[in-house]
């Protein structure tokens, strides 16, 4: 398999993870009352999760597989 491929099925692995962490059992999980740092904990986990995804994208864009 070459570069390409890998690096390929890294992106639609990672596709997949955040389609499963922005799914309704997972985005339940944090729809609670309550707060992080003032933010409520619902969405400061979209935006962490979201951040996380983007950091991980890059990483593989600019990974030398």
């Amino acid at each position: 398999m070459g570069k390409f491929e890998t690096k390929a099925q890294h992106f639609v692995a990672l596709c997949m993870v955040g389609t499963l962490l922005f799914n309704y059992p997972i985005l339940a999980l944090f729809n609670v009352p309550g707060t992080v740092f003032g933010v409520p904990v619902l969405y400061a986990y979209v935006f962490i999760a979201w951040a996380g995804l983007i950091a991980a994208m890059a990483y593989l864009a600019e990974a030398d597989n």
